[in-house]
């Protein structure tokens, strides 16, 4: 049965893993995207260095096998950023998403009045359950968006 929790610096390595295979199966092993993020191999320092920010892990079996996260969207006290939210297709369809997004939504929730995300158009599954979660699609990037190769973005109000 698989688990939500808080990532543990332990966790770094699995979770850079997670990102990294799900960025080259969804082709976004590239510039512009988190594949470039500095952060990508210390997201337990970057969440803990950062007010108002966490990241979740999903752990199936001792093993790490997705997570998301919650950050202020740039310096904004009332914008946060759903980040970093990718599962390995081991755990696609378990119905473990939902109860991810909602950790990190009701975490947001009490501190923030907006979530927004910038994901790929090639995710077309992430896509649908990022609209059937009340997030609204938008036609363009926020302004200080730093992944610029992202070509999908959405809304959702807290």
């Amino acid at each position: 049965m698989a688990i939500i929790r808080n990532l543990r610096k332990e966790d770094n390595t699995a979770i850079e893993l997670v990102v990294r295979s799900c960025l080259i199966e969804f082709g976004g092993n590239r510039a512009g995207l988190a594949w470039e993020d500095a952060s990508l191999s210390d997201l337990f320092h970057y969440y803990d260095q950062h007010q108002h920010a966490s990241y979740w892990v999903v752990e199936l079996d001792g093993q790490v096998v997705g997570g998301c996260g919650i950050a202020s969207f740039g310096e904004s006290d009332t914008l946060c950023e759903l980040q970093k939210m990718y599962l390995l297709p081991q755990v696609r369809g378990t119905g473990i998403a939902g109860p991810l997004l909602h950790t990190a939504l009701d975490y947001a929730s009490q501190q923030y009045k907006q979530c927004y995300l910038e994901t790929l158009q090639t995710m077309g599954a992430a896509n649908r359950f990022y609209a059937k979660h009340g997030f609204k699609q938008l036609d363009e990037p926020l302004a200080g968006s730093e992944h610029y190769a992202c070509d999908a973005w959405f809304m959702k109000d807290l």
